[in-house]
């Protein structure tokens, strides 16, 4: 349904919205948030004074010069008056009138002190936010040299400046800003049109005349929509060109520009002589890349698709490994048992001298790459960058002779003196003079390194004198300028480094380097070997010296990120134990702080009374530093302050109520463990804090026995050694007063036994005070007197009261108090003269207690609600560990209150808080799960229901109750009546939008509280205190205990949403949290799934309803003709008055939205909605809780505290991965995730200072990221990763990103094997396109050294190092091989050097068994939860074959980031969210693991095959078990895990189905709109993309790749018998004969099939026949007359497959040649033929397992334990065995 049909003063959508100039009546404008148009309307917000002084400043038109053509009314303001000057739309003036005042009027609410006069707009308020808005402008103005159009002075006092002028200036970039669309993602183009815009502007106001007409001057575009029309259009149409041409990102990214391309332009001065104002429509700007005009083409970078950007990028880190290695090498080489001992050599001291060489070589290959990459960047604007190319490879090129010569002339001086002479001597000293000048820029660097204050301003001035100095060394960018951080911080990560890089090379040197260096002499010296080849080259020595050293220098140059891992392990650790992480990890050591809890939670959550107070003093700092020690090792006991304060006992019990009351509304708790947490209102005038039951339990019995054994100690021993235990303390009081209390509450007033029981008690209270009470009472009388409260106690807790029951309970307790509890005992007239029995005669009136009960009615639940707990205390003998029973409900309890001893910063008034927002991307995922998603079953009759039934089974419990508590009578209800509620509960337990919704809405539930709290006075805590008590105890009665089924009325009446503490807000908080906080989902198809009537737009209309802080935007498309569509940026919300969904601002955008990544391309367009100083980003699948949210207002704090020499940009927050329960493998995935997201991210903020933004739910600095790009990066493909690019964005411009780890954020994990995989390809493809990205390179070269390490070997270094570990075991077993098919490896067993050989087997590959990646795991385990904990959860990952599971994701990670650098194909993976309980059959999991896994494990294992059966050393069993173990463990892996972590995985029928669906579908022929899983050549020819795609450097290297298949056949034909043991070459090139009748043969029979099989069958059978007979007649006549043995079959099936695989994937490179021949059939049929033999090997050891009993069973439980831990019956899911209807 169209609302914009309602709204009158709306343009219908065929119209352009233009710009208005008469508004609607203010009346009946929508509004957003603060109906700004009326301040007169009743609205919680217009309270304060700061939104209409706001507004005023706007209203200043005064005598500006008024618009031409347009009738000027009264209402219009500053933004009107720019809106018609500049052509912007209608809407936009509108949205970014109340984005301004709503900013304006919170920074004035900050102000401290508050101004003097708070009607009127503080100057200082406006010059900072216009400082802050326009800071990245002035920086652009300033590096290009050109003079600020912001024509105000900056050393004016604010208050004298024209504050109008500055209001115009905010508003001008800011009406740019939210009209720029797309161009938002190249702010310095924005920065180019402000310039020029606010130059008109100035002419405006400073009455320029136009020269033309004699008039007063107006813009160069003006009218309706110019500014859409005029300026941005243009420039989105030359990006939408650029991206057309990319060919959906395919084209190599030098083919086209992206908008980092687009907006690096405008780095350089040329912008303004090309472009102009107005902007020249024939600049060569808009000439797109590859067209016939002469274009701008790549502006700052080329993104160049190679391997070598790793080493471009990183050389500095490359350059190290090499030099290293080679002086370690020369060292080691002399034998001597340590490295100094041979540096004490002469001679080795100037070999090793020949680094310099090797270093000089390497700038010439750094020089050669950048020509090479670069080179499009050069034009005739550009020619100084060309000039610097050539010249920096004729430097090192002379560098090089110039190091060779006088490295030559030393060793010929030393050779004509015959030793080290004076002479050659001196020469030494040539060279070192020559290195100390060569090595110069390097001594500059670190010198500026350890003062880096120097750096920054050096890299920031703007001189041209500095721009000459470092001219030679770096290209000038706009970005990556001063980013050395401070002194302290480059201590930390320096000393980091030193460590790891120390360890390191000592481990390199004397574990890897020196070991070889014997077994390399002696290969070197063998002699006479006996090839069982022919060999090729010469000297093969070197050659397998080569081959021995290759994995070994793998390893070497990949071990540093095991040692990153082991030192940040440890580096976390402490900051971790710092931060006070894990002080309190379960409920147990909650139990033993709670009583300082209370005072944590005042002293973090509250704002602090004092008004003016001093923030950020050493002395403040100080007095906190000692406040919070005291808390958190109760010193002092500060609870006492709040047992005084009884105020601050009542917030305190409000929050934490609210707290265990959302628990309850979530169903991780019971109702009875809902009364057992919470803390209940003061009533009942009892003198101590009531702490919740659950702390109480079992304490009044301990009091009791120790009463009883200090029978004769005095009062002060008895109460000193009871008051020792606060909770025993407070147990013994409350219980006191709470039957003194109950018992004068059911006698009536008035009585003679009202009076006796009053008399009876202050006896004893008086006895207490004067410390006499063990005198006068007998202590062992006690536990009578127990015994006969509990039984009383009992009867008034029943439904139906028995009165004679009660009285005669009375009476016996009356008995016992009068005559065994006292020591002293008094006759009856004693008694009667101490008021304590009745004066008249017994048979007067009865017996006593008889006729003066009076038990409070039914409805006075608080009453009983008491009852119920004062039973509680006095009865329950356990300590209700396990309270509550719920494990998430357990863990965020335990976290929450660990937070709260945690250092954070104060928490300020709501009011005086930063505002923010919350922005989260939607696309077409699920919102509320529907009823038919809940029933359908799977094939094993599993529905999702039932799964989340079982998983979350005291869950499903607690919801149960709950609906019966709210009136559901039949379980089978929530079908019908409570259907919503139902289909809400299993919502919020996947990862749906409607629980991101839920949990960010949490937001504005926790500031409304907070905002109650903080203007609350005493008498409304008090008042309101006592009114939820009573309200409360209404809604939770009796149903408790399963008495009554039906629910209080009170409960009925009273809704979910109006419980707590929100029945006492007065109506103010609402306008605060509203002018605080807004939510902003970014639907981005909502207007199409409303016009198709999905049933998702359905339900977010019913999340907008049901959440009125939330908005959506979308994107509407509106047909105008038969092609036209126009497109607009709309956002909508519910309105609550109308009852329906209202449009709030309508922004046309330039064209379709998408032509980036599409992520960001939907956050960009919502961010001009968003409002507040931040903005938290939340992807989908997120969650939040309750008591998170109220730490928010002190986490935006943290932006006004400095971490090191700047403020916080990005907030890092931490987040807790909520899908580990569901499976072993999501365990395995949230435990990897939930490492990197806490410990690897505190490590990196503090020490590294390399955080970056993964995605999570970081809070921007937005006002700083709006003018500087936005959130995420977003050009196609190259970003494909958007997020970590806003991270690097920042980072480069300046920014700081800090991580705290006292709040956190939920977020769900991708859950089946599947989903796993593709995240993993999705992400290992981002990182491959990360590695080509500018943002990498120049990260890489302008960060410090140090700080240029951490960063490697966190993001693409990491994906780098584990594709390393891979190409390690390649590199092993091929080279193993080759020694043992060659004979090397018989002559070295042989040799005298048998030992020295045998060195070479102890390399370790341990690393492949991921043990040290494993290592951050077990410390954070360690760390939160206890190292036993942490051990038992590491060896039951590994029961739980956790291991195969991360050398599986080795593999997936290995081949998608190494294929993206070769070849590209990187694109946004689709996941899926959902539940995995599904069965995969075997056809799909072969099309997405055949070729990343399969087929690597095939050939790896025919090499070890191949190895074992003609290697000399692996006769021996235990040497080939020893050397081979991991690359086995790596097969299997890569084999098994697909069917291991697949639901009924070995499941007998269904492996014989799977095998069956593979056949038909590698048979399936298909058409032309055949999908991949519908047949296997559409998915042959999908596989082959990234070939078709590549460049020519990319095919070539695949080729080179594909010839190792090869080598099998040329090893293995000399091994055969036929061979006769001839090493002649001609015995291989025989043996393509084979390969090509082989072939043949295919061919004749494929061909007689395709002819004859269908109608005359005896043909085809009888060329079968045919075939045969021949193979066999060559076989016998083999047998006959040459050495051949049946055996050589076998053995040359190994040797002719893997050629026939080279043959064809060399054949898929060069398919476009082939494609129109003949042999493309062939080669087709062959690949199927292939692939049906790796599916059959792949399939075997399934069947087997399949067939082989108690598998199944046993795979079962692996898979899904962790459920079972959680009362999954998996043994019923999985045979769909139901146990009920449900």
């Amino acid at each position: 349904m169209n609302q914009r049909l309602n709204r009158p003063h709306q343009p219908t959508p065929a119209r352009n919205p233009g710009y208005n100039p008469q508004p609607a009546e203010p009346a009946e404008e929508i509004y957003n948030i603060i109906p700004i148009h009326n301040l007169l309307a009743d609205h919680p917000s217009l309270r304060y004074p700061e939104v209409r002084a706001a507004t005023a400043a706007l209203k200043t038109v005064g005598d500006l010069r008024k618009p031409p053509y347009v009738i000027w009314t009264d209402g219009m303001d500053l933004l009107d008056w720019l809106g018609i000057f500049f052509g912007f739309q209608r809407d936009n003036v509108r949205n970014q009138r109340e984005h301004l005042v709503l900013h304006l009027a919170n920074a004035q609410m900050r102000l401290q002190p508050p101004p003097d006069n708070i009607d009127v707009l503080d100057p200082t308020v406006l010059r900072r936010f216009r400082r802050k808005l326009l800071s990245n402008y002035t920086a652009w103005c300033s590096y290009l040299g050109r003079k600020s159009n912001v024509w105000i002075s900056e050393r004016r006092d604010p208050s004298r400046s024209d504050h109008r002028r500055e209001l115009l200036y905010t508003c001008l970039y800011l009406l740019i800003w939210g009209e720029s669309a797309n161009l938002r993602f190249v702010p310095e183009c924005l920065c180019y049109i402000f310039h020029h815009m606010a130059m008109e502007l100035n002419r405006i106001l400073e009455d320029y005349i136009d020269e033309n007409t004699g008039r007063p001057v107006l813009p160069s575009i003006s009218g309706e929509n110019a500014f859409l029309y005029q300026v941005v259009t243009p420039i989105y149409d030359i990006i939408k060109k650029e991206v057309e041409s990319s060919r959906n990102g395919t084209a190599p990214h030098s083919a086209w520009r992206n908008y980092d391309d687009i907006n690096e332009y405008f780095w350089t001065r040329r912008c303004f002589q090309n472009l102009k104002w107005p902007i020249d429509g024939g600049s060569n700007f808009f000439v797109p890349k590859g067209s016939k005009g002469r274009g701008v083409g790549k502006t700052g970078f080329v993104e160049q698709r190679s391997f070598w950007s790793i080493f471009r990028s990183f050389d500095r880190l490359w350059v190290l490994h090499i030099l290293f290695l080679q002086a370690a090498i020369i060292v080691a080489s002399q034998g001597r048992s340590a490295p100094w001992q041979a540096l004490e050599i002469r001679d080795v001291q100037v070999r090793v001298l020949t680094v310099f060489i090797t270093w000089a070589g390497l700038r010439f290959l750094q020089s050669l790459l950048d020509a090479g990459t670069q080179y499009s960047l050069v034009s005739k604007e550009t020619m100084k960058l060309g000039v610097r190319m050539v010249l920096k490879s004729i430097v090192a090129v002379a560098w090089i002779v110039a190091f060779s010569v006088l490295y030559a002339r030393m060793w010929e001086q030393k050779n004509r003196d015959r030793g080290w002479s004076s002479q050659a001597n001196s020469r030494v000293v040539n060279f070192l003079m020559a290195a100390g000048v060569f090595v110069l820029p390097e001594v500059l660097a670190t010198i500026l390194f350890i003062v880096p204050w120097i750096r920054n301003l050096l890299e920031e001035t703007n001189w041209r004198i500095f721009y000459v100095l470092t001219w030679w060394f770096q290209s000038r960018t706009f970005v990556g300028r001063g980013l050395r951080e401070g002194l302290v911080d480059n201590i930390k990560y320096t000393l980091f480094w030193v460590f790891v890089l120390a360890s390191k090379f000592i481990f390199s040197y004397f574990l890897q380097i020196k070991p070889l260096v014997v077994p390399t002499k002696a290969i070197l010296n063998l002699k006479n070997v006996k090839y069982k080849w022919h060999e090729l080259f010469s000297d093969t020595n070197r050659l397998a010296v080569g081959l021995l050293w290759l994995p070994v220098i793998l390893v070497y140059l990949m071990d540093m990120q095991i040692w990153y891992s082991i030192y940040s392990s440890v580096a976390g650790a402490i900051v971790g134990l710092f931060s006070h992480l894990g002080e309190i990890r379960n409920i147990q050591q909650l139990r033993l702080r709670f009583q300082f809890f209370a005072s944590a939670l005042q002293f973090n959550l509250m704002p602090e009374e004092q008004l003016f107070k001093e923030r950020g003093t050493l002395r403040n700092k100080f007095n906190d530093a000692i406040h919070r020690l005291k808390l958190r090792y109760g010193l002092g006991r500060p609870y006492k302050k709040i047992e005084s304060n009884q105020v601050e006992a009542n917030k305190f019990a409000l929050i934490w109520n609210e707290i265990i009351l959302t628990f309850r509304e979530e169903d991780i708790i019971s109702d009875l463990e809902l009364e057992l947490l919470e803390l209940p209102q003061n009533s009942w005038n009892i003198r101590v804090i009531r702490w919740p039951c659950l702390l109480l339990c079992n304490e009044l019995l301990l009091a009791l026995s120790q009463a009883k054994e200090l029978v004769d100690a005095p009062d002060k021993w008895l109460w000193k050694k009871i008051g020792k235990n606060e909770y025993r303390r407070c147990a013994v009081i409350e219980t006191h007063d709470s039957i003194k209390h109950l018992l004068l509450e059911i006698i009536r007033n008035g009585t003679e036994e009202f009076s006796i029981i009053r008399n009876l008690f202050v006896e004893i209270d008086h006895a207490v005070q004067v410390e006499k009470f063990t005198e006068t009472y007998k202590t062992t009388a006690l536990p009578q007197i127990h015994a006969k409260l509990i039984s009383l106690l009992g009867l008034l807790n029943k439904p139906k009261k028995d009165m004679s029951k009660i009285v005669n309970d009375l009476q016996a307790l009356y008995e016992i108090l009068i005559k065994d509890f006292p020591k002293v005992k008094r006759n009856i007239d004693q008694l009667k003269q101490d008021g304590l029995a009745p004066l008249r005669p017994s048979s007067d009136t009865g017996l006593l207690f008889e006729n003066v009960i009076e038990l409070p009615d039914e409805a006075n639940s608080t009453f009983y609600r008491q009852v119920r707990r004062l039973q509680t205390i006095l009865t329950s003998r356990d300590s209700m560990h396990n309270v509550p029973s719920n494990l998430e409900a357990r863990r965020r309890i335990a976290f929450f209150s660990n937070s709260l001893f945690m250092n954070m910063p104060h928490a300020p008034q709501v009011e005086k808080m930063m505002a923010f927002s919350v922005l989260t991307p939607y696309y077409n995922e699920e919102v509320v799960y529907s009823k038919e998603q809940l029933r359908t079953e799977n094939e094993d009759g599993i529905s999702t229901l039932f799964y989340l039934q079982k998983i979350y089974d005291d869950e499903w419990n607690n919801f149960l109750q709950r609906m019966r508590r709210d009136g559901m009578v039949d379980d089978n209800e929530v079908w019908t009546n409570k259907l919503r509620d139902l289909r809400l509960w299993a919502s919020y337990r996947g990862q749906t939008l409607s629980r991101t919704v839920r949990g960010m809405m949490y937001y504005y539930k926790a500031l409304k509280m907070l905002a109650y709290l903080d203007s609350a006075s005493e008498m409304d805590i008090r008042e309101g205190s006592r009114e939820l008590a009573n309200v409360g105890s209404m809604r939770r009665d009796s149903g408790i205990d399963g008495l009554s089924s039906g629910g209080s009325l009170s409960m009925r009446s009273l809704s979910r949403t109006s419980s707590g503490v929100s029945l006492l807000f007065k109506g103010h908080e609402y306008g605060t949290a509203l002018m605080k906080y807004t939510y902003v989902v970014a639907c981005q198809i909502y207007g199409t799934q409303k016009t198709k009537k999905d049933p998702r737009a359905e339900d977010i209309l019913y999340l907008m309803k049901n959440n009125e802080a939330l908005r959506v935007a979308y994107v509407d498309e509106v047909h105008t003709g038969r092609d036209d569509v126009e497109y607009y940026s709309v956002l909508v919300k519910f309105d609550q008055q109308l009852q329906k969904e209202v449009e709030i601002y309508r922004v046309r955008l330039p064209g379709p939205l998408k032509l980036g990544e599409g992520k960001p391309e939907n956050q960009n367009h919502a961010l001009i909605f968003t409002r507040g100083d931040a903005v938290q980003t939340i992807d989908m699948n997120q969650d939040n809780y309750f008591e998170e949210a109220l730490k928010m207002r002190n986490l935006l704090e943290e932006f006004r505290v400095y971490y090191g020499i700047r403020k916080p940009t990005i907030l890092g927050v931490r987040e807790h991965v909520f899908t580990g329960s569901v499976s072993s493998l999501a365990w395995f995935m949230s435990a990897q995730e939930t490492s990197f997201v806490t410990l690897g991210q505190r490590v990196l903020a503090n020490p590294l200072k390399v955080r970056m933004h993964y995605g999570h739910p970081d809070v921007f600095d937005r006002f700083w990221f709006l003018t500087r790009g936005g959130i995420s990066k977003a050009s196609r493909v190259i970003n494909i990763s958007e997020d970590i690019f806003a991270g690097f964005n920042c980072t480069l411009r300046g920014g700081n990103v800090t991580h705290h780890e006292y709040i956190q954020v939920g977020k769900g994990r991708d859950v089946g094997l599947n989903q796993i995989s593709m995240f993993e390809a999705k992400v290992a493809s981002g990182n491959g396109e990360q590695v080509l990205s500018r943002d990498v390179y120049r990260l890489g070269h302008r960060l410090d050294f140090f700080r240029m390490l951490s960063f490697f070997y966190t993001t693409v270094g990491f994906f780098f190092t584990t594709m390393m570990v891979v190409v390690t075991v390649y590199a092993f077993v091929w080279g193993r091989l080759y020694l043992a098919l060659s004979g090397f490896e018989d002559a070295m067993k042989k040799s005298a050097n048998n030992r020295a050989f045998g060195a070479i087997l102890n390399q370790q590959f341990i690393i492949q068994l991921g043990l040290f990646t494993a290592l951050p795991m077990i410390v954070e385990n360690s760390l939160e939860h206890g190292f036993l904990p942490a051990i038992w959860d590491f060896l039951t990952m590994q029961l739980q074959l956790a291991s195969v599971f991360y050398a599986f994701s080795m593999g997936t990670r290995t081949h998608y980031f190494g294929r993206t650098i070769l070849h590209g194909g990187a694109k946004y993976r689709a996941t899926g969210r959902g539940f995995v309980v599904q069965h995969k059959n075997f056809a799909e999991n072969y099309r997405l693991y055949s070729r990343s896994h399969f087929v690597k494990a095939i050939e790896l294992a025919i090499i070890l095959i191949v190895y074992a059966a003609h290697s000399a050393i692996a006769k021996d069993t235990f040497v080939y078990i020893a050397m081979t173990i991991t690359s086995w463990f790596l097969i299997v892996s890569w084999i098994m895990a697909p069917f291991v972590f697949n639901p009924s995985g070995f499941d007998w029928l269904k492996t014989v189905y799977d095998f069956d669906d593979f056949m038909n579908w590698i048979w399936y022929r298909g058409g032309i709109f055949t999908k991949a899983d519908q047949s296997w050549e559409t998915w042959w020819y999908e596989e082959q993309d990234h070939l078709r795609n590549t460049g020519l450097w990319g095919k070539l290297l695949e080729i080179i790749l594909d010839l190792r298949y090869f080598f099998f056949q040329y090893g293995i034909v000399y091994q055969l018998g036929i061979a006769n043991k001839s090493t002649s070459i001609a015995v291989y090139l025989l043996s393509w004969i084979f390969v090509v009748v082989a072939v043949a043969i295919y061919v004749t029979v494929a061909y007689a099939r395709e002819k004859y099989a269908a109608k005359e069958h005896i043909y085809y059978r009888l060329v079968q026949w045919s075939v045969i007979v021949v193979m066999v007649l060559v076989i016998v006549l083999l047998l006959k007359f040459t050495k051949f043995r049946i055996i050589d079959l076998l053995t040359s099936l190994l040797a002719f497959i893997p050629t026939g695989w080279g043959l064809i994937c060399i054949s898929q490179v060069l398919r476009p040649f082939l494609q129109a021949t003949v042999v493309w059939d062939t080669v087709v049929s062959l690949a199927r033929l292939y692939d049906i033999l790796f599916g059959i090997v792949v399939m075997a050891p399934v069947a087997l397992l399949s067939w082989m009993p108690g598998f199944q069973s046993m795979q079962t439980r692996i898979l899904f334990n962790e459920a079972f831990s959680r009362g999954l019956q998996i043994s019923r899911i999985i045979t769909g065995k139901k146990s009920n209807d449900l």
